[in-house]
């Protein structure tokens, strides 16, 4: 998958926007080292978005799994 900026976009807003956290601008960084001296993007960057595994929390207690 793909994300093409906007004007003024950060590498934690992006993250945000596509992958749902900021926390995940790292994964997102990586997938991108050709822009990593961007803070603030100009419009129309083609930026790589790697995929996110999102690890399951079981909500139920130990004797219950």
């Amino acid at each position: 998958m793909t994300y093409k900026t906007i004007s003024g976009d950060t590498w934690d807003l992006i993250a945000y926007k596509i992958l749902g956290s900021e926390v995940y601008m790292e994964e997102l960084l990586n997938a991108n080292q050709e822009y990593k001296d961007f803070i603030v993007f100009p419009a129309n960057i083609n930026l790589i978005v790697p995929e996110i595994t999102v690890p399951t929390v079981s909500t139920l207690p130990p004797w219950r799994r």
